[in-house]
């Protein structure tokens, strides 16, 4: 289990009484000098003028040229969104929008890039529609991004797929010529190319002699240049255009016969794709909604089958429930995403400070004066909590100068890595407490000037790790650094989701995350998968009335989401066996599946 310390009530081990005088008296003066400088008065920030409105103040006019000229316009980065798919984004286009004041978008659903990417506090602007809700003309958008560059700082302009192709940029690039302002474009993924390929379609083969873009949106084109029998031919649109098409190349010739794939939603995990001729596209395409669509018409779609690879993933399309913190639930999403799933993490337990800080304090105080040999952080909020700890006293990195540090798994190490701390000791086999204490050596008294350890954890952690450390001869400091409290409940929709199985699967890595989510939301509906990270955790999720559907084969992160994968594996080779459909678990909502009594 990794970094998960929810799973029992702890018998709190206090602080060494010792008196730690001359150690407090170090820290205090390091704490003290701080003061004094946060006590001395900030001194007023000279103004800024230009020696031009400085001479000729008097002038009438003159100030407001001055504040003109003073005022600098600001830069537009015309930016590649991709198709759909958040890893589609260009290295480049993340640079920017980390740094970006102001994002100017295409459509609102983009805003899941700027709150994964963006700084905190920038400035969102819709330009797909206006206040009235219709959608904005290309000039309007255009004007849209020169007053936002007007007002200065980093205009980032993120344009669906690449801006250079079917996009506004043309008008949008003169109204910042005309106006002085500065730009630059970043190229991005075209759905032209990206959605055939997430379906599994090659663009060319051997005989293809071209590859013909078409884009009909309500204007009369000349069929005739698209249909030859060799070439694929990709059409971009809603599905007016596309039966439009089909109409247009079935009427210069092309061949009814010639399969076409038809894709919506393309690169996300929303994303379906149906085969069709093109006698049948334009009946095919009258059941489209209005979502942006790709066709592909060509011999290459008789290769989708053998192609096919985003769409057959163990957990595509899966909506899978995640009852931890963000910050702890980082690594499962990553994973759960590369099978296909998205993940939603509901929060079910709140992070607050230790009641009384006092031991607290003392064990920082006794780490900067030498009192330790080693500390041991069994989760990133322990590493917050101290962090937080050494901000207040304004210490930094260099207080861990001469000590060891022990880290339970990869999430926590890498939260000291940003820290500026490398580990000392990492677990070699599982990542929990278990497998750091089977990791951690024992002490000697020759070789460790010190046998006392710093172990900051949450009030409810368990004393496996104490326990076994102090059979290995240390002496350890057991502090609170950290309360787990239940979290308040998710949002009603959340909750209705949770209820009625809207949720393909659950992935509980703690006890504490059964009974949390129990608590807060509800138990999960009988139609949706049950994992678990390990036997403790199943046995109180079926305490509670689930049902376990999936075992990890060893208590981490990691297993448990490639045991989730392959249940979803063994269901959908069941489906394509058996000659039925592949359906997620939220589709099928079997009244047959009853919990665990």
């Amino acid at each position: 289990m990794t970094n998960s310390p929810l799973v029992a009530d702890p018998e709190q081990v206090p602080v060494d009484a010792v008196a730690v005088a001359p150690e407090v008296s170090v820290l205090t003066e390091v704490v003290d000098a701080k003061k004094s400088r946060d006590e001395v008065p900030a001194q007023p920030r000279a103004k800024r003028t230009s020696s031009k409105g400085t001479a000729r103040k008097d002038k009438t006019g003159d100030k407001d040229r001055a504040a003109k000229a003073d005022k600098e316009l600001g830069h537009v980065s015309f930016v590649g969104a991709g198709p759909g798919d958040p890893g589609l984004l260009t290295v480049r286009a993340v640079d920017l929008l980390r740094t970006a004041d102001v994002v100017v978008l295409d459509q609102s659903s983009r805003e899941d890039l700027v709150a994964r990417f963006g700084r905190t506090g920038v400035e969102v602007l819709d330009a797909g529609s206006g206040e009235d809700g219709q959608p904005l003309t290309r000039a309007a958008r255009a004007k849209l991004v020169v007053r936002a560059a007007k007002a200065g700082g980093r205009v980032v302009r993120l344009m669906d797929g690449d801006p250079s192709t079917f996009t506004g940029l043309v008008d949008e690039v003169a109204a910042c010529r005309k106006s002085g302002v500065g730009f630059d474009v970043v190229p991005g993924v075209s759905a032209v190319n990206a959605v055939p390929a997430y379906a599994g379609v090659p663009m060319t083969t051997p005989s293809t002699s071209s590859i013909n873009v078409v884009h009909p949106a309500g204007r009369a084109l000349d069929w005739s240049r698209h249909a030859d029998a060799d070439a694929t031919v990709v059409v971009l649109g809603t599905g007016d255009d596309i039966a439009t098409a089909a109409r247009g190349l079935l009427a210069a010739g092309r061949s009814a016969a010639t399969p076409v794939a038809l894709t919506s939603h393309g690169t996300t995990t929303t994303q379906t794709t149906t085969t069709a001729t093109l006698g049948t596209l334009e009946e095919a395409a009258t059941v489209l909604d209005g979502s942006p669509t790709t066709a592909v018409v060509g011999d290459v779609v008789a290769l989708r089958e053998q192609n096919s690879w985003y769409e057959t993933k163990p957990l595509f399309g899966w909506r899978v429930l995640v009852p931890r913190t963000k910050e702890q639930a980082g690594g499962i999403t990553t994973r759960l995403s590369e099978h296909g799933a998205t993940a939603e993490v509901v929060p079910t337990i709140s992070v607050e400070p230790p009641r009384t800080p006092q031991q607290m304090e003392k064990a920082v105080k006794g780490l900067v004066t030498g009192r330790y040999e080693w500390i041991g952080f069994t989760s990133v909020n322990a590493v917050r909590a101290v962090r937080e700890k050494f901000t207040e006293y304004g210490l930094d990195a260099r207080a861990f100068s001469g000590l060891k540090v022990a880290a339970v798994g990869g999430v926590t190490a890498e939260a000291l890595r940003e820290w500026g701390i490398e580990p000392d000791l990492l677990p070699e086999t599982e990542q929990s407490a278990a497998g750091l204490l089977e990791a951690w050596p024992p002490f000697d008294d020759v070789l460790d000037p010190i046998n006392r350890v710093f172990l900051p954890r949450a009030d409810i952690a368990t004393d496996t790790l104490v326990a076994g450390l102090q059979e290995h001869g240390w002496e350890v400091d057991d502090v609170t650094a950290y309360r787990t409290v239940r979290a308040a409940p998710p949002a009603a929709p959340v909750r209705d989701a949770i209820k009625t199985g809207s949720f393909d699967a659950v992935v509980f890595t703690s006890s504490s995350t059964v009974r949390n989510l129990v608590g807060i939301a509800g138990k999960p509906h009988p139609s949706t998968v049950v994992a678990c990270i390990g036997p403790a955790t199943a046995k109180t999720a079926e305490e509670h009335g689930l049902r376990v559907d999936v075992l990890a084969a060893e208590p981490s992160a990691d297993a448990l989401v490639e045991a989730l994968a392959g249940y979803g594996q063994g269901l959908r080779a069941g489906a394509v066996e058996a000659g039925e459909p592949v359906l997620r678990p939220s589709q099928k909502k079997s009244s047959a599946r009853r919990r665990a009594r």
